[in-house]
């Protein structure tokens, strides 16, 4: 079977502009699209046939203008007229230009990043023009006791002094605020388990109070001579006993 005049089936006149073939395309196109028709299967057969026939004929327009479209410009002429599609303009070569974004308001300080070889570190060696560096005096407090670099700290400050120690009666009536020996005194707890006491000898850092007063009462246990029990070595993996 021949097909028809790709005008006829659109239902415009031979020549028509691009304009007019694609309103008529979408005018036919919802008219008989299947999705429109309802659930009759000869009606749903019919206009599938139907909205075939019309989508060739569009195509045909379009691929024809296309072909004349590129003849012109091969010639070294430009086609007059909208086309069926959208002139895009020319793309150069190269990478793809960036994206626009906001602009960078923010100011970064970068003089401390950067620093010339074998340049003194005074204020001698401030860049001409750079504000002066900020000065990284060290704080006038004292290290913290969990720091542990502490005991180096405390041998640069000015006029370190330790702090006093307490008296024994003192630091035997030192109440413990924490641990399985909660609300008891460092004597009471010397009295029956003095073990503990050289745990928080030597394992407390950030109560300086508590320590000091337990180091004087193990101090005191280690003159009188009392004994305490000691924790059994780990065994060593890889190790035979």
């Amino acid at each position: 079977m021949a097909k028809r005049d790709p005008y006829d089936v659109l239902g415009v006149a031979p020549g028509a502009d691009p304009r007019s073939i694609k309103a008529a395309w979408r005018r036919l196109a919802r008219e008989h699209h299947p999705d429109l028709i309802g659930d009759d299967p000869g009606a749903s057969r019919i206009a599938t046939r139907r909205m075939a026939e019309i989508n060739d004929a569009y195509e045909a327009l379009r691929r024809a203008d296309a072909e004349r479209r590129a003849g012109i410009r091969a010639a070294g002429g430009t086609p007059a007229g909208a086309g069926f599609e959208p002139e895009s303009p020319p793309r150069r070569g190269g990478p793809p230009r960036p994206r626009p974004s906001r602009p960078v308001t923010g100011r970064v300080d970068t003089t401390e990043t950067f620093r010339p070889r074998n340049a003194t570190t005074g204020a001698a060696s401030r860049l001409a023009g750079h504000p002066p560096r900020p000065s990284r005096r060290r704080e006038s407090e004292a290290p913290r006791a969990s720091d542990p670099t502490g005991p180096l700290e405390r041998g640069r400050l000015h006029r370190f002094r330790r702090p006093a120690r307490p008296p024994l009666d003192e630091a035997r009536g030192h109440e413990i605020a924490f641990g399985k020996f909660r609300g008891h005194t460092l004597g009471e707890i010397a009295a029956f388990e003095p073990s503990y006491i050289d745990w928080l000898a030597n394992t407390i850092t950030r109560d300086r109070e508590l320590v000091s007063c337990a180091r004087v009462v193990r101090d005191d246990l280690d003159r009188r001579g009392v004994v305490r029990r000691t924790r059994p070595e780990r065994a060593q993996p890889g190790r035979s006993a």
